[in-house]
C-alpha cells in the first residue's frame, strides 16, 4: 500500500458542481510548517514546492487551501501559486473565507458579510487567479449564515467565484444556504475517533442530494492542527496489518468508504507521506472491516 506508483485515479471521481475531482485530494494546511499556523516550525520552501508538484504528478486535481493558512515564513497560497502556476485546466482549488488572522498570526475578528469580498480578493491575489473555483463559507459560531452566504452569492454572480460551499455547519445551515444559492460541498470535522450525530445527519443529507462531503482532521483526529499523531485504535492497527498498510491509510480508506460523495483531503509536507496518502485511495475495506472500524468511533 505504500507504493510510489499508485495514483489518485484509484480513488475514483466525484464532481464539485461541474468540476470533476478525484476523491483523494490534498489539504494545504500542513504545507507551511511542522504544524498548522504558527504552532510549529516553518517548512522548508523547496520541499513544500516539491510536495505540491508531486501531488499533481500523482493525479491529485483537488487542492484545499485558505489565505489564513500561513506560518511565520510560509503562505500556503503563495506556495501553491509558485509551484503550480500556470495551473492545469483540470486543477480545482478550493479555499475558505470567514476566519481572519493578522500579520502576526493572531486570530482576529471574523469577517462580516461586507468583508467577504476582501477575503475573496486576497485569495485571488495570492493564488494569481481571476476567479476562485470553490469558496467555502467557514461558519464562525454565528446562528444564521444567510447574510454571509448571500454576500458570497453576489460574488458568484459577479464572476469572482464559480461554486459555493459550507464549512463547520449543521443540517439547518445547509438548508438555509440552499435557499439562496446552490451548495456543491460541505466540509466538517469527521473521522474515526470522532462522533457527532449532527454531522452524521449532514453526511446523509449530502448523500441524498449528491453534494460532496469533505471531512477535515480525518487523520489528525484530536491533534487537529498539530497534525497526525501516533495514537491509533487497536482495530485500526489490526486492519492496517491485514492490508500491509499504515494506520493513516486505513483512516483515509474508512473515510472514502462512507460513500462515493465523500472526498479526502489529507495534508502533509512530507513527500513519502504524500505518496502513502494518495495510495490509500486504492485500499478497499471489506464490509466486515468497515463495521469493526465503525465500532472504534466514540459515541
Amino acid at each position: 500500500m505504500t507504493s510510489q506508483t499508485i495514483t489518485a485515479e484509484s480513488a475514483g471521481t466525484w464532481h464539485l458542481g461541474d468540476l470533476p475531482v478525484r476523491r483523494v485530494g490534498f489539504g494545504a494546511m500542513r504545507l507551511t510548517g511542522s504544524a498548522a499556523f504558527h504552532l510549529g516550525t516553518p517548512s522548508d520552501r523547496a520541499r513544500s514546492l516539491a510536495v505540491l508538484r508531486r501531488a499533481v504528478e500523482l493525479g491529485v486535481n483537488h487542492i484545499d487551501t485558505a489565505a489564513f493558512y500561513f506560518s511565520s515564513l510560509r503562505s500556503a497560497n503563495e506556495l501553491i501559486n509558485s509551484a503550480l502556476a500556470p495551473y492545469a485546466d483540470d486543477l480545482v482549488i478550493a479555499t475558505k473565507v470567514g476566519p481572519y488572522r493578522d500579520w502576526s498570526g493572531e486570530w482576529g475578528t471574523s469577517a462580516r458579510p461586507e468583508d467577504l469580498r476582501g477575503h475573496v480578493e486576497e485569495n485571488l491575489r495570492q493564488l494569481g487567479r481571476d476567479h476562485l473555483d470553490v469558496v467555502y463559507l467557514r461558519r464562525m459560531r454565528q446562528d444564521s449564515i444567510a447574510e454571509h452566504f448571500g454576500a458570497l452569492a453576489e460574488l458568484r454572480a459577479a464572476g469572482l467565484v464559480r461554486h459555493l460551499a459550507l464549512s463547520d455547519v449543521e443540517p439547518r445551515h445547509l438548508a438555509e444556504a440552499q435557499a439562496i444559492a446552490p451548495v456543491v460541498s460541505v466540509q466538517n470535522r469527521y473521522g474515526l475517533g470522532f462522533h457527532d450525530p449532527a454531522t452524521d445527519a449532514l453526511l446523509a443529507q449530502c448523500r441524498a442530494q449528491g453534494i460532496a462531503f469533505v471531512p477535515f482532521y480525518a487523520i489528525a483526529g484530536e491533534a487537529g492542527p498539530q497534525g497526525a499523531g501516533t495514537a491509533h485504535e487497536a482495530e485500526v492497527r489490526s486492519v492496517a496489518r491485514a492490508h500491509g498498510a499504515t494506520p493513516a491509510q486505513v483512516r483515509i480508506a474508512w473515510t472514502l468508504h462512507q460513500g462515493p460523495h465523500v472526498l479526502a483531503i489529507p495534508g502533509t509536507g512530507n513527500p513519502d507521506h504524500l505518496a502513502e496518502n494518495v495510495a490509500a485511495g486504492a485500499l478497499r475495506l471489506t464490509d466486515e472491516e468497515a463495521a469493526r472500524l465503525d465500532g472504534a468511533r466514540t459515541g
